[in-house]
């Protein structure tokens, strides 16, 4: 018994020092990671409050209870992050420090690893800056307003510095002056299945508000901030055939793609400023020498955003619906628009109960809003996990621009933030998706209706939509597929296979492919999955050959006969995916009369036989075929038959001669 208690104790002590030594070396979150209960249960309990909190009431962020880490693991947790981060608001600077950990997934040693330094695409010379021309989405980056990123540390685990071996790729367009990955060689190969751990430092310097970050004034936007572990794809992920990175440069017109991750996030600012960001506070914040420090937690993310400011007026509201179990709603919003804060909060509240019902559950326990100030317009209108930025606060009465703006960064938190497709190469599945729902969400909360005969009417140059974003023409075509001619897909596929079929389709495809990067071809497979039909043609014609649907009446001849007329109709399918297409045939009588043509054959013609002469015959009048962009030819007016014509043409003569004749006089 004495030697049996001994050991006991030792086990004890021993158990003590490991706890305490791994507070010091940073273990702690894991080993509260491993213990603490679901999110779910986690809602019903009260939240405890230190002190310290309880006196700083008037401070927003004090009010906001601090959570645990959920003990459910949902995606692949690829890579995990410990950062700490300081800014300099007057330098308009970040000082950061990371830990980073990469896990291989694949079935292959990997030797080399890379880095995104995205802030560098705001250097003079990056191919962001060359095919923007320093312009984006309407903003354009102010003279001098310059940003980029250093690494002035990167270390192993043991302490060996990698630094020397960083260099700079261009593996898109070979451009020198583009300093946005970086590579290096690793000490060791990571071995399928283990991990390595860096240690790094590095410096930002924050552009002037542009596409998606920076400064201006008091408000600090920090999107894409830290250097970030591009994706290795593995064999099958998006139809690879073989394993490796996914490696591309910042450009112009496309956005990001990162795997699903732990990020720990210490953000240090000035004493009055209030901070947004991904996941949520696991502690209240602490106050040192004017200076403020927060401590933020997100996993199963695949990024981390957040933002700050002295003036933002602050807001929170919880909520929960079918397929919501819980989530705070943060509103961090501009002063102008503080009394706008029902309108932010019901178009939120609105979409994510749409959304939890329509394709599933919304996993996270936050989600904040940033309304940032009429000169940050560039931060506006843009999504992370977790977190969106509303359009700028321009006015203080804005129209339904306002709620538009919302309800689609929120749809972006599904098809961006769960399903996460490859920005880089096929844009459309998380822009036209979103934009489909985007519309959704309008008419269902608002009863705001699209005009998609309008709206195809704008595609003037369309281009494939599996291809890469840079790939496109210009960004005017970029944007004009990716968001809008994708959406008009999506809506196209609808009516050819009714609402509910494809509300089974976008339900079945989100719960299928959340946390896995799924390709234009997986979201085929399933709508062939839930159809059991092939849609072979429809996906070649408009995501692979970038083609619209063209329908027209090519011609009409039309002759007397015995028994009255008769008239022959050509149809004709110039471009696109075959389908059923409505034909109007309207007769001088006021006899009308629709038939349907399935669109198999390019081409046919159509024999009528009728008492009255046909007046004209029109294609689709409905609109249905919403990606026939092309309207002006579905149209066309009978030709008179010859004995009328005749008739015609010397009724025509006899006014002439009347006319001339009262000239003369």
């Amino acid at each position: 018994m004495p030697e049996r208690r001994s050991l006991r104790i030792l086990l004890f002590v021993a158990a003590a020092t490991v706890l305490v030594l791994s507070v010091r070396f940073g273990f702690a979150d894991a080993w509260v990671n491993q213990y603490a209960m679901p999110a779910a249960s986690l809602r019903e309990l009260p939240a405890s409050v230190s002190p310290s909190a309880m006196e700083a009431k008037s401070e927003p962020d004090a009010d906001i209870p601090h959570q645990k880490p959920q003990a459910a693991i949902l995606s692949n947790r690829i890579t995990e992050y410990h950062i700490s981060v300081a800014l300099d608001e007057r330098a308009g600077t970040l000082a950061g420090e990371q830990t980073v950990t990469w896990k291989n997934p694949g079935r292959k040693s990997v030797s080399e690893l890379y880095l995104h330094l995205y802030p560098n695409a705001f250097a003079p010379g990056s191919t962001f800056m060359e095919e923007s021309g320093g312009q984006l989405r309407g903003d354009k980056m102010k003279n001098g307003g310059y940003g980029s990123m250093s690494l002035t540390s990167l270390t192993t685990e043991e302490g060996e510095t990698l630094l020397p071996r960083v260099h700079y790729v261009q593996p898109d367009d070979g451009n020198k002056n583009d300093r946005t990955l970086v590579t290096f060689r690793l000490p060791e190969p990571v071995k399928p299945g283990t991990s390595v751990t860096l240690h790094m430092k590095f410096t930002v310097k924050l552009p002037e508000v542009f596409a998606r970050m920076g400064q201006a004034g008091e408000f600090i936007m920090a999107g894409q901030w830290f250097p970030k572990v591009p994706v290795y794809e593995t064999i099958g992920m998006r139809g690879r055939s073989t394993e490796g990175w996914n490696l591309h440069q910042y450009h112009g017109d496309s956005e990001f793609y990162a795997d699903f991750g732990i990020y720990s996030v210490k953000i240090e600012v000035p004493e009055a400023y209030k901070v947004a960001a991904t996941g949520f506070l696991t502690r209240s914040p602490t106050v040192n020498a004017g200076r403020k420090s927060f401590q933020f937690y997100a996993d199963d993310v695949h990024d981390f955003a957040w933002s700050a400011s002295p003036k933002f007026a602050y807001v929170e509201d919880s909520f929960s619906s079918p397929g919501i179990p819980g989530v705070r709603i943060k509103l961090y919003l501009d002063p102008l628009h503080k009394n706008l804060q029902d309108r932010y909060m019901h178009a939120a509240k609105s979409a994510l109960a749409k959304l939890g019902q329509w394709y599933g559950e919304y996993p996270y326990s936050t989600l904040s809003i940033i309304v940032p100030p009429a000169d940050a317009n560039g931060a506006g209108g843009m999504e992370y996990p977790t977190l969106v930025t509303a359009a700028a606060a321009r006015n203080d009465n804005p129209g339904y621009e306002l709620e538009r703006t919302l309800v689609h960064e929120i749809a972006h938190q599904y098809w961006y933030g769960l399903v996460a497709s490859n920005e880089f190469e096929e844009a459309w599945l998380d822009e036209g998706f979103t934009s489909y729902t985007e519309d959704k969400l309008m008419a269902s909360i608002y009863g705001v209706l699209p005009n998609l005969a309008v709206e195809s009417s704008y595609l003037t140059h369309p281009e494939p939509l599996n291809q890469a974003s840079w790939k496109f023409s210009s960004s005017d075509q970029y944007a004009e597929n990716v968001y809008m001619r994708g959406k008009l897909v999506l809506s196209a596929l609808e009516l050819q296979v009714g609402d509910k079929t494809m509300s089974k389709i976008m339900r079945a495809y989100f719960q299928k492919y959340r946390f896995k990067h799924p390709s234009f071809s997986d979201f085929q497979r399933v709508v062939e999955t839930v159809t059991k039909e092939k849609w072979d043609s429809f996906f070649h014609a408009y995501v692979r050959q970038g083609e619209m649907a063209d329908f027209s009446v090519e011609s009409i001849q039309s002759r007397r006969t015995d028994s009255g007329y008769e008239s022959r109709v050509l149809l004709r399918r110039n471009g696109g995916s075959p389908e059923p297409v409505t034909l109007w045939l309207q007769f001088q009588n006021g006899q009308s009369i629709r038939k349907r043509w399935d669109g198999m054959q390019s081409n046919v013609q159509l024999k009528v036989e009728s008492a009255s002469p046909l007046q004209y015959a029109v294609l689709d009048p409905s609109y249905n075929i919403v990606l026939d962009n092309r309207k002006y030819n579905n149209y066309l007016k009978a030709e008179v038959p010859s004995e009328q014509r005749s008739r015609f043409s010397i009724g025509i003569a006899q006014l002439l001669e009347g006319l001339i004749g009262s000239w003369v006089w």
